[in-house]
């Protein structure tokens, strides 16, 4: 389903996309219920003045500019004062992948070229795929600048909204650093690389909502809901011993797999 469609410029280069919501909530949602009868708990919305219920064909945006004085604003208006600059995907420059901290991406969309624009789409595609680089950029969507990475990939290209600076707290908490030893620096790289495995998504599942599905079931079927065995503490040992004990385990596992 096409979330929007845009152009992405630069220099004097148009390529209308269509962006795509990449991402979709699987997630199991609860309802709210009257604790006495089982009831929906449903909310409405009213008006302050006159107290009555109101739909969302009642509601318009206003803009408080003075205590209880507001000024209405219609979705209308909103989009007349875009330029075609500013529905656009403006490209302001590029930089390296890993010079951004992942932090800064918020929702990723997928693209793709509109007719007329795939020889251009596929262009920038290998291009920056060639130079290891993605696109940063910016347009307006809803009421605000909205900044973009426009993100290579081997099969298409992501784009992922991004907060400002302003919108990020401080990244790194201090803490004090101990010494590490060479040992220990070398039995923890012998650990990473008795995990190292290509990233394979089909390979994750949320196990947890496939646990409260199976609660949800019993809960139907009138069964009674068992908690599983607890596995106890585990046993404390010194941190040399608990990376060698990892790294034989990871071995055993690769094995078998």
């Amino acid at each position: 389903m096409v979330s929007r469609k845009s152009v992405i410029t630069f220099g004097m280069v148009a390529i209308p996309v269509a962006l795509y919501t990449a991402t979709q909530d699987n997630d199991i949602h609860f309802n709210q219920l009257h604790k006495e009868d089982n009831s929906r708990v449903r909310y409405k919305k009213t008006c302050a003045h006159c107290g009555k219920e109101i739909g969302s064909q009642d509601i318009v945006k206003g803009f408080e500019y003075d205590e209880d004085k507001y000024v209405v604003v219609t979705d209308e208006e909103i989009e007349k004062i875009k330029t075609e600059k500013e529905k656009s995907i403006q490209i302001l420059h590029f930089a390296q992948l890993n010079q951004i901290s992942p932090v800064y991406y918020d929702k990723t969309y997928q693209a793709a070229p509109e007719p007329g624009g795939e020889k251009a789409f596929e262009l920038l595609r290998a291009a920056l795929m060639a130079e290891g680089k993605i696109a940063i950029g910016k347009t307006v969507m809803g009421t605000k600048d909205t900044l973009m990475a426009i993100i290579p990939r081997e099969d298409g290209v992501l784009i992922s909204t991004m907060f400002y600076a302003d919108d990020i707290r401080e990244l790194q908490k201090p803490y004090a650093r101990p010494e590490v030893s060479e040992q220990e620096l070398n039995m923890a790289k012998a650990l990473i690389g008795s995990m190292d495995t290509p990233f394979d998504p089909a390979k994750y599942r949320d196990e947890y909502q496939v646990k409260l599905r199976a609660l949800i079931e019993t809960k139907i079927s009138g069964r009674e809901v068992v908690a599983p065995a607890g596995e106890g503490p585990g046993k404390v040992i010194d941190l040399m011993e608990a990376l060698k004990a990892s790294v034989e385990k990871a071995k055993k596992e690769k094995e078998t797999a």
